[in-house]
């Protein structure tokens, strides 16, 4: 893993919670999209030396509207940044790691993403978040 990319925080409303980010904690919104394909509308807000991703479900369905459902409102996951994203799914998979997505995904920003399942990471949700495809980063 090269760093912690960004966690992600479940939320009902980006709307009703980016106040607090923006005017009591004085971070400021990068910007916000929708990624349908994990059902999610997300914005990015930058934390200096983290990003933090704002979840909301676009709907009942999203895994996010589920987390809700049944956590409440709070941190969803950890993403950890890296390279070769296939490679390192087959590493972790060697290594005895359930993955939920053995195959990466688009998400948000156009990275490639893939979770590892909590049962094989102690209870917490991680991310594998490889940008290396997309300009800039």
């Amino acid at each position: 893993m090269k760093k912690v990319d960004h966690i992600g925080i479940a939320v009902s409303s980006i709307d009703n919670v980016l106040p607090f980010y923006e005017d009591t904690l004085g971070l400021s919104l990068v910007k916000v999209e929708e990624v349908g394909n994990q059902g999610v509308k997300v914005a990015f807000i930058d934390g200096g030396n983290i990003k933090l991703e704002l979840l909301e479900p676009l709907h009942k369905e999203s895994p996010i509207a589920k987390f809700i459902e049944k956590k409440g409102e709070g941190i969803h996951h950890i993403a950890f940044g890296v390279e070769g994203i296939e490679k390192r799914i087959k590493e972790l998979q060697v290594s005895g790691v359930q993955m939920i997505n053995e195959t990466p995904k688009t998400g948000a920003g156009g990275a490639a993403v893939a979770f590892m399942h909590p049962k094989s990471a102690h209870g917490v949700l991680y991310e594998l978040c490889d940008k290396s495809n997309i300009k800039g980063e």
